[in-house]
């Protein structure tokens, strides 16, 4: 289990991490969400002992990684954005090197088999590193990660540079960690992270701006209620008909897909059920229903309401029992000049995150 509490990252007076304070649970897959520069990278590297956090605790099956880092990073299989290979040595070489400097007592040859046959490296196994193409480096390097069977596994952009066939395996290979392994998972590929993760922190300027499952952000998000029907029947005795049954607020025609079909978009009340209704009326009439889904939000749209509207921010915040927060003037002041008087050496550290 992963335990941070108030982690806090400073360079100068420029908070990269702001009191980060959350808890990940054994077993379970966590999306670790933000846009470029809010922190996220420098957060997974502070989990990581990578580098050291200005205040706050990170505590790895409870200990501390700054306290005691030798015995927490036994704990954790890491693959930073760019993986930390030899390019010199062949993937042999390499993978018995990492099983040699994480001490691993698991018996070689079958361990590392077994870790080559999950990434799907074996057939590259004598091979230089070098002249590997980039989504072969990507495998090998997560193979290091897996080297010593880790509880936790911290994976900062997996399945870049695979192609689609490999990013489907790969997803498959993290589910079937996630069993076994506390996993954190970073990815910009937004349909990757929804459809492995049990679970959504989001990231913003440093800050936590949600944390949940991808259905409960919905929830929380947005107050509408949609369906979207594509009927087979005359356009106005549709709309005429759905607006009478009960617990519709609101219906709509969009353009005519084809000849006589129209997708109407339905707005409800909360916890509304209509669609038995729907296909009864429609039924009746001799009209067919060619389609019928739910609008919901895709994580992609929750992503950029979180990061890109700061009023939808602090409303999150106030839902998921974060603090909503108002800067003052002289705040607003304050942060001005301490992005207008940062040092080269701090801009590029922003950067790097």
């Amino acid at each position: 289990m992963i335990e941070v509490q108030n982690l806090t990252k400073q360079y100068g007076a420029k908070k990269a991490v702001d009191s980060l304070t959350f808890t990940v649970n054994d077993g379970e897959i966590l999306g670790f969400l933000g846009p470029n520069g809010a922190g996220k990278s420098t957060t997974m590297n502070m989990l990581t002992g990578y580098i050291s956090s200005t205040s706050g605790k990170a505590l790895i099956n409870g200990v501390d990684i700054l306290d005691d880092p030798i015995n927490a990073k036994k704990n954790i299989g890491y693959l930073p954005e760019i993986p930390p290979l030899y390019l010199d040595m062949t993937v042999k070489d390499y993978l018995n090197f990492v099983y040699d400097l994480k001490k691993c007592k698991i018996p070689r040859k079958a361990h590392l088999e077994d870790v080559c046959g999950l990434v799907k490296i074996t057939d590259v196994y004598e091979r230089i590193i070098r002249n590997l193409s980039k989504g072969y480096k990507q495998r090998v390097g997560l193979a290091q990660a897996l080297i010593g069977n880790p509880p936790i596994l911290i994976l900062d952009e997996p399945t870049v540079g695979l192609d689609p066939k490999q990013i489907i395996e790969i997803r498959t290979l993290i589910k079937k960690l996630g069993k076994k392994h506390t996993v954190i998972l970073s990815s910009h590929i937004l349909p990757e992270i929804q459809a492995v993760c049990d679970r959504v922190i989001i990231i913003n300027k440093g800050k936590i701006a949600a944390d949940d499952t991808t259905e409960n952000l919905t929830k929380n998000i947005t107050t509408d209620y949609r369906l979207i029907a594509r009927i087979d029947g005359a356009r106005e005795e549709v709309l005429k008909t759905i607006k009478g049954i009960s617990g519709v607020i609101s219906v709509s025609a969009d353009m005519e897909r084809e000849k006589g079909v129209y997708d109407y978009e339905i707005e409800t009340k909360e916890d509304a059920d209509i669609r038995r209704e729907l296909f009864k009326r429609v039924a009746a009439r001799n009209w067919i229903i060619l389609g019928l889904k739910s609008s919901e939000m895709t994580l992609e749209d929750i992503f950029l309401k979180i990061t890109m509207d700061d009023s939808f921010e602090l409303k999150m915040k106030k839902s998921s029992g974060y603090k909503a927060e108002t800067a003052s003037a002289d705040e607003e002041k304050s942060s001005a000049e301490e992005n207008s008087g940062k040092t080269a050496d701090e801009n590029s550290k922003e950067a790097e995150e």
